[in-house]
């Protein structure tokens, strides 16, 4: 008999929920610093609250996603994904390695917009938005999202920087123009029919340096243990969830941890999540030695943000190498 993959329920406190607000107006923010350097040496998983994103935003993002999810494929082929990682990727399109099955989900995908942020083609991972011509609110309401997630994300950034006792502005100072994308993700309902090796998205740590997701209320979010058990983590009302993604650890030299996770929708229905990458600009160099000092032995050689998530991109999305 075919069946879901399987996750065990969280533990109280294995996933910490933490109250940003002092980074976004001024209070304590050297123990949420604190909090946050703690939980990203565990899990690199993390509830935050206090985000500063308008419920009202949140609901306008979700309102247009789902009507270009639900829309015909027809006209969704009109924003198919471009070279530069833009517009709808379809279903089956993502694997997150070489022996897996293709990922269930199907994404919309964009950035910063060139034509108003100064960006330019400088790498393979920024070019022009496509928006829907067949839902006109889409664009204001993707961009509004992203501009909140962006200072989100800006100031957990600042505060990993005191966690590590630096000057706040370190994981900030190439960030004129970011790498950072956004992604409405979809997952259609699984049936158990589709077995234990079939995902929503497949294991895997995220690529860039930080990712903000604001889940629905369905669940289906499997993170890995250090143990190597899979627990839930589900949605808590009101707060997103944060992880430490590849390139945060590499800079940190291991010390927060980039954590697999994977997407199950055993709901019976259908799941959406708004999925914000944080990336600073693509000649950053990722270099432990500059968090950690000079005489400190790498594990990991340098390397530019840039160069790093093309090598990643390259190996996930089979349409850049066709």
């Amino acid at each position: 008999m075919m069946a879901y993959a399987q996750a065990k329920h969280i533990v109280d406190g294995l996933i910490p929920i933490i109250d940003i607000t002092p980074l976004r107006v001024g209070g304590d923010t050297k123990a949420v610093a604190n909090a946050l350097h703690d939980a990203s040496q565990g899990l690199g998983f993390i509830y935050i609250k206090g985000h500063g994103i308008p419920q009202a935003v949140i609901n306008n993002a979700r309102d247009c996603a789902y009507q270009f999810f639900r829309s015909p494929e027809d006209k969704k082929n009109s924003v198919s994904v471009s070279n530069q990682h833009r517009g709808w990727l379809r279903q089956g399109r993502a694997k997150m390695h070489d022996d897996a099955k293709p990922d269930l989900k199907e994404s919309f995908i964009w950035g910063g917009e060139r034509n108003t942020e100064n960006l330019t083609d400088d790498h393979t991972l920024r070019g022009q938005n496509q928006w829907p011509s067949f839902i006109p609110t889409m664009q204001s309401s993707a961009m509004s999202y992203f501009a909140h997630a962006h200072d989100v994300a800006f100031n957990l950034m600042r505060g990993f920087a005191l966690g590590l006792d630096l000057d706040e502005s370190f994981f900030l100072k190439s960030c004129t123009t970011p790498l950072s994308r956004m992604a409405y993700v979809y997952y259609p309902k699984q049936l158990e029919e589709h077995g234990e090796q079939q995902f929503g998205v497949g294991p895997h740590t995220d690529f860039g340096v930080l990712t903000v997701l604001c889940q629905d209320s369905v669940g289906g979010l499997q993170i890995e243990t250090l143990n190597g058990q899979w627990v839930h983590a589900p949605p808590i009302e009101g707060t997103l969830i944060i992880n430490v993604a590849d390139l945060l650890s590499r800079w940190t030299d291991g010390v927060y941890k980039s954590t697999p996770h994977r997407v199950v929708n055993s709901s019976g229905g259908e799941r959406l999540s708004l999925v914000f990458a944080f990336d600073p600009n693509p000649e950053t160099v990722i270099d432990s030695q500059d968090v950690f000092g000079q005489s400190h032995i790498s594990k990991e050689p340098p390397i530019t943000c840039g160069d790093y998530l093309n090598w990643r991109f390259n190996k996930a999305f089979s349409y850049r190498n066709e």
